[in-house]
């Protein structure tokens, strides 16, 4: 079976790391193409065929301001994404319980290290 286009496909569309980076920077706020091309550092022709591909999939909306054109993401063409990742959850979540449960060890050993009277604070071994 033939891949999609990027043009027609929102999951091949954000398969470009340059449009991720793109809908990363949108996702504060509306802004000018002017803008993102100054933030991200990439030629206004590249960010313009980046954004139209955004555009078309439906991924961001674009509003003209004079003759400025402003880009937001489009949050309801987003979730469909979002939730299809979510799916995936389960993989890494026990992961992230784990560096929890790690960095709350390290926490309180540092504070029972601290709290021991055997501390000395002036030892050059004892400051962290």
């Amino acid at each position: 079976m033939a891949r999609a286009t990027t043009t027609s496909d929102t999951f091949n569309a954000v398969a470009e790391p340059r449009r991720r980076e793109i809908l990363s920077y949108l996702a504060g706020a509306e802004r000018p193409v002017g803008e993102i091309v100054a933030a991200l550092g990439l030629p206004q022709p590249s960010i313009s065929k980046h954004l139209r591909v955004l555009h078309d999939v439906g991924l961001v909306r674009m509003r003209c301001q004079g003759r400025r054109k402003l880009y937001r993401t489009n949050a309801e063409a987003i979730r469909p994404l979002h939730e299809w990742a979510g799916t995936f959850e389960r993989y890494w979540q026990h992961q992230l319980l784990r560096v929890k449960e790690l960095a709350e060890a390290t926490v309180r050993q540092s504070s029972a290290d601290f709290n021991s009277p055997d501390f000395n604070p002036s030892d050059p071994k004892e400051r962290r």
